[in-house]
């Protein structure tokens, strides 16, 4: 019956697809297929407007309406209730059973001993008979062949160790007696622990890049915050243009209300001249017909009504001079240009120093070698104002030693008074590299410069608070101090130690120098604030000197 159904499903199988009919449809040549492959098919004939069968190549126009077949539709849904799933069956990629006739179901284990592999019907007896107890069933296999030794027919259950290959019993008698060999089992469980090891290697290694990856993230959206801060803060600038704008329009208002109230004050002043130039001239001209009158008493009776002309007249009181207001004001105008051009350039230059300086990835690796760590050294010197008037420093100020002559020093409010101890001049940021040259035992510190200075013994000592972070040297060892807690700290005794800051990663390093640099101990933290290098002499150690050495 079974053979019935497989043979009535062949019939009911798409041209197309090779599945069952879906929504099947029957084209005017009397070929049945599925309703989306025709559809598919024709689709692809659109361009020429000509359709044909897959099978029987007759051709259609135009493109038949196509309508489901009920009757086939409702055949379709009976093979599916008493015929197998289709699924069960075994595609091209899966194991088939052995015992199968016609179409083979699905192998849902395969048998080492029996090298065969069962669907779910033909498994039973391996659960069922005792006879099968023993056997040992696995996934599905295709190779099952390759467990099967060629020579003897036998199940490879031994391992060769010596030539890392499966075997069989009789193989591990003859060809390879002599050989390390076990069982495939107890091998199999060595390797497996190894493969488990290797998998927690794995995971661990996941883990760990998949901290990166958010740590990346972090770092994106800190660079991404960051960067649109300062592209708000520099909306300042357009401020600015809008200040200078407005103060610009005022000086132009200013001096041009200036200039119509001068030039209206000239105007006036140019008429009033004209005018008296047009009366002088007026005279002038009766003046002049009277010294043309031929007869004598005519001259002497009019020249007494022009007597007033003969009064003397003043010349003109204006002092003709260059005006140079506005000359100052363009002047003024310059000069303030000039400035404010020196102060951008030489502002915006720093500006786009800063932005280029801008580290958008994860720092790169701390350096390894001396050459390496040479790249960021800094010359470092020490701040007279700062030192414990138990040291006396030289005059480049790299130098101090430890005396018990105390020194003159003026009185500042830097000045450490309790413990023999001085920082740097400079304030240490970005990526610096310093050394110290020890003659004794000392304390090689890092600390913000609003550390205590003049609190109690322990208040204001490098590595007894959160400010600072100290490596001490010991006579045959180190111990590194932060926040008052002691943490030992082991490598080889040198008089030089180097200190490796990388401010923006908050890395802090301490290594032993010598033929070799060796690490002795290293800090991961966040830096708020700038630091300055330090350094302290231990107590009865009077005579011993600190160098930073000349790296340049």
């Amino acid at each position: 019956m079974a053979q019935e159904h497989l043979l009535d499903q062949k019939k009911f199988r798409c041209s197309i697809c090779l599945d069952p009919l879906k929504e099947p449809v029957t084209i005017p040549c009397g070929h049945n297929y599925c309703m989306n492959c025709i559809h598919r098919h024709w689709d692809g004939e659109d361009e020429n407007q000509i359709y044909s069968c897959p099978v029987c190549r007759q051709t259609f126009a135009p493109r038949p309406i196509l309508v489901k077949n009920t009757l086939l539709a409702e055949l379709m849904e009976e093979l599916k209730e008493t015929a197998p799933a289709d699924h069960c069956y075994a595609g091209a990629e899966d194991v088939g059973c052995d015992f199968c006739t016609g179409r083979k179901l699905r192998a849902l284990k395969s048998c080492l001993q029996c090298v065969a592999s069962y669907c779910e019907k033909h498994l039973q007896p391996h659960y069922e008979s005792p006879a099968f107890k023993k056997h040992k069933l696995v996934e599905p296999s295709k190779k099952l062949q390759e467990s099967i030794c060629s020579r003897h027919e036998e199940v490879k259950k031994m391992f060769c160790r010596t030539d890392q290959q499966c075997i069989c019993y009789l193989c591990s008698m003859e060809d390879h007696k002599g050989h390390e060999t076990v069982s495939a089992a107890a091998e199999r469980t060595e390797r497996q622990r190894e493969l488990e090891g290797s998998r927690q290697n794995i995971l661990q290694g996941i883990q760990d890049r998949e901290k990166d990856v958010k740590q990346l993230q972090q770092e994106v959206e800190a660079i991404n915050g960051s960067a649109d801060k300062a592209v708000e803060d520099s909306e300042i600038c357009k401020e600015l243009i809008r200040f200078m704008e407005k103060r610009n329009s005022d000086v132009k208002q200013q001096v041009r209300s200036k200039q119509e109230t001068e030039v209206s004050r000239v105007k006036e002043l140019q008429e009033k001249l004209e005018q008296e130039i047009r009366e002088l001239k007026r005279r002038d001209a009766e003046m002049q017909k009277l010294s043309h009158t031929e007869d004598h008493n005519q001259f002497l009776l009019n020249y007494a009504s022009l007597s007033a002309l003969s009064e003397p007249t003043h010349s003109s009181s204006i002092e003709v001079r260059p005006l140079r207001y506005f000359e100052d004001v363009t002047a003024a105008v310059s000069e303030v240009r000039d400035k404010l051009q020196d102060v951008v350039k030489k502002t915006w230059t720093n500006i786009s120093l800063m932005v280029s300086e801008v580290e958008v990835l994860l720092s790169p690796p701390d350096p390894k070698t001396r050459a390496e760590f040479l790249k960021y050294s800094c010359d470092i010197t020490l701040d007279p104002n700062t030192a414990n008037t138990q040291l006396v420093l030289t005059e480049e100020g790299r130098k101090a030693t430890f005396t018990s002559l105390p020194q003159s020093y003026s009185s500042h409010p830097d000045r450490f008074t309790k413990w023999p101890q001085v920082l740097s001049k400079e304030s240490l940021t970005g990526r610096c590299y310093w050394e110290v040259k020890w003659s004794g035992m000392g304390v090689c510190a890092v600390a913000y410069k609003n550390i205590i200075r003049a609190g109690g013994w322990e208040e204001g000592v490098f590595g007894t608070n959160d400010k600072s972070w100290a490596l001490q040297s010991n006579n045959n060892n180190y111990t590194f101090w932060y926040n008052n807690i002691k943490t030992p700290v082991s490598g080889p005794r040198s008089s030089r130690v180097g200190v490796y800051l990388d401010h923006r990663a908050g890395i802090l390093s301490f290594y032993s120098v010598s033929e070799t640099m060796t690490l002795l101990h290293r800090v991961q933290t966040t830096f708020t604030q700038p630091l300055h290098a330090g350094l302290r002499f231990k107590l009865f150690t009077l005579g011993a000197t600190a160098e930073f050495c000349n790296l340049k």
